[in-house]
């Protein structure tokens, strides 16, 4: 009785230190809706899908955080962890809106790094998928290829029944970067999907479909700058 009590309190153990980020952070929330305020953004645990499984968010900051997520390999979405920044201005307006990301993230699963801009409130949604793995993809109808913003992607166009969402696939993935996030949204101003709008939000975070057995992921830094 000892020795399986004993072995049962390893598993225990093991199972938990799993779960937790490897340093000790300023901040970590396993609730589905966990938010944190840091540095002018707003750290969200977002756990908004069904079917979803446990997942803990930690931050040290605004611009280093991560999640431990352990969610079924079953289709559909279960939740967008992500770091936010208000900038709410007129495109019109804006003399520069750039954001650089850099992450660690496992090589299984299904999900995307992704930013996730807002326009007009929640009216227009912008996504940019920096990187994708497993069986995940976008919403709507592909429109072109395209260079803009510093990055070569695919542009899907479509609509979730709430808002109009705007997906650019990044025709490589990639770990880190920077975003014009400025000229993209000009871009599409040009093709006459939108008009003169408001950047209310810059979103960057992921996309987690499946994540069976429980994985990491980490972003080392994250900004966006905007005047």
């Amino acid at each position: 009785m000892r020795r399986a009590s004993f072995t049962a309190l390893l598993v225990a153990i093991v199972l938990g230190l799993s779960a937790a980020p490897a340093q000790a952070a300023a901040w970590s929330s396993s609730d589905r809706w966990g938010t944190w305020n840091n540095g002018g953004y707003t750290l969200y645990n977002n756990i908004w899908g069904s079917g979803y499984g446990p997942q803990t968010i930690w931050a040290n900051s605004y611009s280093n955080w991560g999640v431990w997520a352990n969610h079924p390999n079953t289709g559909g979405i279960k939740s967008y962890p992500n770091s936010t920044r208000a900038v709410n201005r007129r495109l019109s307006s804006l003399g520069s809106a750039t954001s650089s990301f850099n992450v660690t993230v496992p090589n299984a699963g299904a999900y995307t790094s992704a930013y996730d801009i807002w326009a007009d409130g929640h009216t227009y949604e912008i996504m940019l998928w920096m990187n994708k793995v497993g069986p995940v993809g976008p919403l709507g109808s592909f429109q072109t290829n395209v260079s803009v913003g510093g990055h070569s992607w695919a542009v899907y166009r479509g609509s979730n029944g709430s808002n109009q969402v705007f997906s650019f696939i990044r025709s490589s993935n990639t770990n880190s970067g920077s975003v014009d996030i400025r000229a993209i949204m000009n871009w599409i101003r040009g093709r006459g999907w939108f008009g003169d709008v408001t950047l209310s939000t810059v979103q960057f975070g992921y996309e987690i479909t499946s994540s069976s057995g429980g994985m990491d992921f980490r972003t080392n830094s994250f900004s966006v700058a905007y005047s």
